[in-house]
């Protein structure tokens, strides 16, 4: 399952890292947008097999954030 991003923005901090196992809901990274904090969270339980960006890395709407498999 991707998970992409909403908006165009900075990552400003990868709460998860690639193997964890997350519950829906959980928080994966926080992005920054005009000063304003905006998580980014699991839309389904499962592992983080892809974790696709980095602190301070500058994404756009649509670029593909992690990838969970709902196992």
């Amino acid at each position: 399952m991707e998970v992409r991003a909403e908006l165009t923005a900075t990552v400003w901090k990868v709460v998860v890292e690639q193997g964890a196992t997350v519950a829906e809901g959980d928080e994966l990274v926080i992005l920054e947008s005009m000063k304003m904090e905006i998580p980014v969270a699991a839309p389904a339980a499962g592992t983080v097999t892809e974790l696709c960006v980095a602190e301070e890395d500058r994404i756009n709407e649509g670029d593909l954030v992690a990838v969970i498999d709902p196992s």
